[in-house]
């Protein structure tokens, strides 16, 4: 320590730029705009405050912009400068890190999903992230808006492929897939990519814990028509819904709007085809090209 200031913190904006964090999560956010509330009602300017809790200035900053993840030496002294009433302590237990790979809305269902004793999806716009083959799960990247860097594709790819880990990681928890046909029916690529697709395909939904069920075009209307939804079990028996649209998404924990949900895909099922007719269909389609 130097003049009362954590040497690694820096005295200057440059120095403490490699301890951002690459991808803030809304953890971080809310942990220091809570820190900025309560130092502006102590009536604290941030150079103040920042000899108060024997940081830089810089580091005060990045904390209540959410850029930094504090360090137990900061959450203490930051406690004890604003009247100990332990907000800031039990706060920074929820504190996560941002997942680089996954967007902002979707990381609390990412967390629940590790976790979950069982997973539904039904999705009518593209194969589920958790069947997508690399080849498809480029493409949908590289078709993004706005255009990801280079490194940034290689980065939503690697978190994508690590995701579908689970499905052999966890081979006693049971993943229920409800997909549309026309999704496998959309062309990307030439016939290779579309074959390494149903491979890829047809290979996870082999798994015993796996179950894929197809609605055939002829199906007509159905239970789901509202849009993809997901559904999941924690392990301490709580329901929670997920719904995604352009730019966002919403997680859902109230229970009469999951078991509504819940109806609804279990309806669903009885419309679609079993797995043995899913899995003809995906063979019958990759013999067509």
């Amino acid at each position: 320590m130097t003049n009362g200031v954590d040497e690694s913190d820096g005295d200057d904006l440059a120095g403490c730029e490699g301890e951002r964090e690459p991808d803030p999560s809304d953890s971080l956010r809310t942990f220091g705009a809570v820190v900025q509330a309560l130092r502006e009602h102590a009536g604290y300017s941030r150079t103040e405050f920042a000899e108060l809790v024997r940081f830089s200035k810089h580091t005060v900053a990045s904390v209540e912009l959410g850029r930094r993840m504090p360090d137990r030496a900061f959450v203490e002294r930051a406690e004890e400068a604003l009247g100990n009433t332990g907000a800031l302590r039990k706060a920074a237990q929820f504190l996560t890190r941002g997942e680089r790979g996954l967007a902002v809305w979707f990381r609390r269902w990412a967390r629940l999903e590790r976790i979950a004793v069982s997973l539904c999806t039904y999705e009518c716009r593209l194969v589920p992230g958790l069947l997508q083959s690399e080849g498809y799960a480029r493409t949908v990247f590289d078709g993004t808006i706005p255009v990801v860097t280079d490194e940034g594709l290689e980065n939503l790819l690697d978190v994508r492929m690590k995701r579908q880990r689970m499905l052999y990681e966890r081979p006693t928890v049971p993943f229920s897939f409800i997909v549309e046909e026309h999704v496998f029916r959309r062309r990307f690529g030439g016939a290779e990519r579309m074959r390494e697709m149903y491979d890829h395909v047809l290979e996870r939904s082999a798994l015993r814990n796996v179950t894929l069920q197809i609605v055939p075009l002829e199906a007509g209307l159905h239970a789901c028509l509202d849009g993809p939804v997901r559904l999941l079990e924690s392990p301490e028996g709580r329901r929670f819904a997920y719904s995604e649209g352009q730019q966002n998404g919403r997680l859902i924990g109230d229970v009469k709007e999951v078991s509504l949900l819940q109806q609804r895909y279990d309806t669903l099922r009885s419309q679609a085809l079993n797995p043995e007719e899913s899995q003809g269909l995906l063979e019958r389609l990759r013999g067509e090209l």
